[in-house]
């Protein structure tokens, strides 16, 4: 089955079912739809990555255009310099999935990510271009090594000199694509860094470390006595922040915190923040609090870029930890996200751990993904009748959410209420109903 687009990108088991041969069609096809002289392309640490890479330039090349290969770097760095040399780009990247997984991510010239009707003419390209590629090579390949020490001389130069001066920070890298550019930049910005999972092995990203698995790195913040410690995924577009006493700062934490301290300095664009359904109704209720506007959008960080460039807002991002300072980036940045709460906490003479639970107080949350046979992306209209049936019983004192995964065939319950027995009870009992009608 040919690989489809999800929420962020196309990805899937590596050389199975994303294949060389799919890459390289997928090369030619987003070359035809976007155009570009030039294509700018970059991975992360997968030990499939070189293989894919050279299949992508390959149709990128047969359709055209020159490429500059990056290596390994973030996926913010490359949508950063896309930004900069107003240049469509490439990421080979499975972001947080293990490393046996790959995919692509493709941001249109000015590095920011593709909408819906774009990645449906790419998809209609591929469907209609024959199953052996593209042949011949009309482009040009070259590499770059300039890429990871320019992405790190912006971030450091959004914040002032020496602005983390003293602080103790642990960063996990999760073996991506972090591993070299976040220990440089907090370095460059004064941090006294502990760095763990920074030894890319090609099969090691994200395994039980990084954003998805940041148990370790709890346990290295309280025994380092530090002030608070950061993790990536595997291509560092979203970060997990941990306090001092090793409790996790997730990113509606952390997104509340900006808006919250951009709101008080009149950075805040009309007052308003953009989120994803996913994000905790403690959060809605903190922004409410505070005077500031909640935009919600769909699951996926392209869709909050979406409604920041329409409201022309200033802040968004993800529970997950996609964070997007518009003003600043095209994209979520892990590392930018990273350091700009590195430097609230200091600034602020304060621990983190105090900043947080003033800044939100976590509703219990409880997500179940119930696998089932196909993908049902009408679920929540399917089974409307079950769902209000569960709100009934959260008595207005909850929220339910009911949606399929972009990338796989799962469906999410997610259920939030005033307790975690009660929030666990309403979507074991949703996730039956799925299982099955569904399952």
């Amino acid at each position: 089955m040919t690989p489809r687009f999800g929420t962020d990108g196309v990805r899937g088991a590596a050389l199975t079912e994303i294949t060389t041969e799919y890459v390289e069609r997928l090369g030619a096809a987003v070359a035809s739809v976007l155009g570009g002289r030039t294509w700018l392309l970059a991975r992360d640490t997968r030990a499939s990555g070189p293989e894919l890479e050279r299949a992508l330039a390959a149709g990128l090349t047969a359709a055209g255009a020159d490429v500059e290969l990056l290596g390994v770097l973030p996926t913010p760095g490359l949508a950063h310099l896309a930004h900069s040399e107003e240049r469509p780009a490439a990421m080979i990247t499975a972001s947080h999935n293990p490393f046996g997984d790959n995919g692509v991510k493709v941001f249109a010239p000015g590095g920011t990510k593709l909408d819906d009707r774009t990645e449906e003419r790419i998809e209609s390209v591929l469907a209609a271009a024959p199953a052996t590629g593209p042949s011949g090579a009309a482009g040009r390949v070259r590499s770059r090594d300039d890429a990871v020490e320019r992405y790190v001389r912006r971030v450091v130069s959004l914040l002032p000199a020496a602005a983390l001066d003293g602080l103790r920070v642990v960063l996990d890298c999760a073996n991506g694509a972090m591993s070299v550019a976040a220990p440089l930049a907090l370095a460059a910005l004064g941090a006294r860094t502990t760095v763990l999972h920074a030894a890319p092995d090609g099969r090691n990203i994200n395994a039980g470390c990084g954003a998805t698995s940041p148990a370790e790195l709890r346990r290295a913040v309280v025994d380092a006595h530090a002030d608070l410690g950061l993790a990536f995924d595997g291509d560092g577009d979203r970060v997990i922040a941990v306090d001092h006493l090793g409790r996790l700062v997730d990113g509606d934490h952390a997104i509340a915190l900006a808006a919250l301290q951009m709101h008080a300095s009149g950075e805040l664009v009309d007052d308003t923040v953009v989120v994803t359904v996913m994000s905790n109704l403690g959060f809605r209720l903190a922004m409410q609090r505070a005077g500031i506007t909640v935009v919600e959008t769909a699951v996926g960080d392209r869709y909050v870029l979406e409604a920041l460039d329409a409201g022309g807002l200033a802040l968004g991002g993800e529970q997950s930890g996609h964070i997007i300072y518009r003003r600043l980036a095209t994209t979520g940045d892990g590392l930018l996200a990273g350091v700009r709460l590195a430097d609230l906490v200091r600034r602020s003479g304060r621990p983190l751990a105090e900043l947080a639970d003033e800044a939100m107080t976590t509703y219990p949350q409880v997500l179940v993904n119930v696998p089932v046979r196909e993908r049902h992306p009408a679920v929540a209209v399917e089974l409307a009748h079950e769902i209000a049936a569960a709100e009934a019983r959260l008595s207005g004192e909850g929220r339910i959410l009911v949606r399929p995964s972009g990338t796989e065939a799962l469906v999410r319950v997610m259920v939030e209420a005033r307790s975690e027995a009660e929030a666990a009870a309403v979507a074991d009992d949703l996730a039956g109903v799925v299982r099955h009608r569904l399952g």
